[in-house]
C-alpha cells in the first residue's frame, strides 16, 4: 500500500508565516478600531462635559448677581435642565422625546446635587404623531457651586451634529474597512514573501534529501553543493558532505581489507600447498616403494621433515602476528639498554655475515637513553631486519645500526648496503605475504610476514616503523620506541649519540 505523502516543508513554512501575518493583522485591526472607537467617543464625551461645565459656571454667575433664580428665564438655555438645591426645576421641560429618559435623567441630576458628576449616551425617539422627533447624542450632569458650596445641578444633552450625511457609526465603519483592506494587502505581501523564504530555506534541504537518497542507493560519491551561508542549514550541508566522504573512505577502506583479506587467504594457501604437495610426494613415494634405498629414504624424511618445520614457522608466525594485532601477545616491558642488545645480537648473526664478507657496524653510543620495551620481542625485530639485510646485501657490504634521541622517543635505523627496493614497492613492504621480488619462494625469501611481524611489534610497544631505500644504494630500516618514563637524560651530549644517516 502506497504511503500518504504529507505536507511538504516549503508549505508549512508559507502557512506559518501566513498564519502569523493574519494573526498579527487581525490582533491590529481590531486594536486601532477599539482605539478609534473610544478615542473618537471620549473627545465627545470631554466636548459634552466642558459645554455642561459653561453652562453651571454660568448659572452660578446669574444667581450670584442677583442672590437668587430670578434672571435665569431670561438667559437661553437649550436642552439644558437647571434644577436648584430644592430639585425644583428653574428651566423650561426638555422637549417629549426625552420623556422616556427620565428617570436617567432625574438619577444624573440627584447625583449632581450630590457632588457626583455623570455623562453618557442618551437616544430616544418620540411616537407623538404632532411632533415626531428622535434624539441621539450625549448627556452630562454636572453641580453648580458657588463659593464651594452646591447650589443647584445642571443636566445638558448634546445632540449629534454632523455634516450632511456623515454619521459617526458610518465613519468608524471606513476605517474598520480600510484597516481590512490593508491588512488583507499586507497579508498577500507576507504570503509572496513567505514563499520565497520558504523556496530559499528549503531548497538546500531539498538538495540533501536528492543526496541521501542517492546514497541510500549506493552512490557513495554524491555530494551537496557547498553552502554559501554558515547558518543550521549550512552546517548540516558540510556535516553530509563530511559524512559522505567518511562512509566513501570507510567503504574504499572495507573493499581494500576485503582485497587484503583475499590476498591473504590465497597467499596461505600457496604457502601451505608448496610444503603440503612436497609432504605428499615424499610420503607416497615411500609408501609405494619408489624410494628403494636406505639413503634416499633417510633423504626423503629429512626432506618431509624440513616441511613439516616450514609449516610450523607459518603457523606460529601468522599466530604471533595475529596476537600481537590484537593486542593478546603480552609484552614484558622494562627499561632496554639498546646498546647492549644490539652487541648480543649482532653476536648471534655475525658467523653467517663473516661467511657473506658483509660487515657489521654498531653506531648505537653506550650513553644512549634506555627505551622501555620487550627486549625478547625486539630481539626478535633486530634478528628480522638484520637477516633481510643480510639476505640483500652482496659481498663486501656492510650493515650498520644506529640510534638517535628525540624529544619523546628513541629513533633505531638499520642501513644496509645491498640492492635497494624500487619506491612503487616501498610502501607495501610491511604487508602480509608481501614480497618484493615475487620469483622469490618461501624457502628461499621465507614466509612473506616477516615484516608485517616487525610492524606488528613495533606498534605494540606504541610506535612506528617505516624505510627508505634508492635501488643500487641500499635500504634504511626505521622504528621507534618509547622512553623510560620520568628517565629522560636531558644531559646527554648530542656528540655521542649516533649520527643519522644521509637523507633522515
Amino acid at each position: 500500500m502506497k504511503q500518504q505523502q504529507g505536507m511538504s516543508l516549503r508549505v508549512k513554512l508559507a502557512l506559518s508565516y501566513l498564519a502569523v501575518a493574519l494573526g498579527a493583522v487581525a490582533v491590529m485591526v481590531v486594536v486601532v478600531a477599539f482605539a478609534v472607537q473610544y478615542y473618537f467617543y471620549q473627545t465627545q464625551i470631554n466636548q459634552v462635559n466642558a459645554l455642561a461645565q459653561n453652562a453651571a459656571q454660568e448659572a452660578a454667575q446669574v444667581y450670584q448677581k442677583a442672590n437668587s433664580w430670578s434672571d435665569l428665564a431670561t438667559r437661553p438655555f437649550l436642552d439644558i435642565i437647571i434644577i436648584d438645591k430644592q430639585k425644583d426645576v428653574l428651566t423650561p421641560p426638555l422637549p417629549g422625546n426625552f420623556e422616556p429618559y427620565s428617570d436617567t435623567i432625574t438619577q444624573a441630576l440627584l447625583q449632581a446635587l450630590q457632588g457626583q458628576s455623570s455623562s453618557g449616551k442618551l437616544q430616544a425617539q418620540s411616537n407623538s404623531p404632532d411632533n415626531p422627533y428622535t434624539f441621539t447624542g450625549l448627556y452630562a450632569a454636572v453641580p453648580i457651586q458657588l463659593n464651594g458650596q452646591i447650589i443647584g445641578a445642571v443636566f445638558l444633552a448634546q445632540p449629534d451634529h454632523y455634516a450632511h450625511n456623515f454619521s459617526a457609526s458610518g465613519f468608524l465603519g471606513n476605517v474598520d474597512q480600510i484597516m481590512l483592506i490593508a491588512g488583507l494587502g499586507i497579508a498577500l505581501a507576507v504570503l509572496l514573501f513567505s514563499l520565497f523564504m520558504a523556496r530559499h530555506l528549503t531548497r538546500p534541504l531539498v538538495s540533501l534529501t536528492q543526496a541521501a537518497e542517492a546514497v541510500k542507493a549506493g552512490n557513495y560519491d554524491q555530494r551537496v553543493e557547498q553552502p554559501r551561508s554558515e547558518d543550521e542549514v549550512g552546517k548540516l550541508a558540510l556535516t553530509f558532505n563530511a559524512m559522505a566522504d567518511k562512509i566513501a573512505a570507510d567503504l574504499n577502506e572495507l573493499r581494500e581489507q576485503e582485497k587484503l583479506r583475499r590476498d591473504l587467504i590465497a597467499n596461505i594457501a600457496h604457502d601451505l600447498l608448496t610444503p603440503l604437495t612436497a609432504i605428499q610426494g615424499y610420503s607416497e613415494a615411500i609408501a609405494d616403494d619408489v624410494i628403494t634405498s636406505s639413503e634416499q629414504r633417510h633423504e626423503s624424511a629429512q626432506l618431509i621433515g624440513r616441511e613439516v618445520q616450514r609449516l610450523r614457522r607459518l603457523v606460529s608466525d601468522m599466530q604471533n602476528m595475529t596476537s600481537l594485532e590484537a593486542g593478546r601477545a603480552p609484552l614484558e616491558m622494562a627499561p632496554l639498554n639498546l646498546h647492549d642488545l644490539v652487541e648480543e645480537t649482532l653476536a648471534v648473526i655475525a658467523p653467517e655475515c663473516e661467511q657473506a664478507e658483509i660487515a657489521l657496524v654498531n653506531t648505537i653510543a653506550p650513553a644512549t637513553p634506555s627505551a622501555l620495551a620487550d627486549s625478547d620481542r625486539i630481539t626478535q625485530v633486530l634478528l628480522n631486519l638484520l637477516d633481510n639485510a643480510r639476505r640483500h646485501t652482496p659481498p663486501g657490504g656492510q650493515i650498520t645500526l644506529g640510534a638517535n634521541v628525540e624529544p619523546t622517543r628513541l629513533l633505531v635505523w638499520i642501513s644496509d648496503t645491498g640492492v635497494g627496493i624500487d619506491q612503487k614497492e616501498l610502501p607495501h613492504i610491511f604487508e602480509r605475504f608481501y614480497r618484493v621480488d615475487r620469483s622469490r619462494n618461501a624457502a628461499s625469501g621465507g614466509s612473506g610476514l616477516g615484516l608485517a611481524i616487525i610492524k606488528a611489534i613495533i606498534t605494540a610497544h606504541g610506535g612506528s616503523v617505516w624505510a627508505q631505500s634508492t635501488p643500487g644504494q641500499g635500504t634504511t630500516v626505521f622504528f621507534t620506541l618509547p622512553f623510560v618514563p620520568d628517565r629522560y637524560p636531558a644531559s646527554v651530549p648530542h656528540e655521542k649519540l649516533t649520527p643519522r644517516p644521509a637523507g633522515i
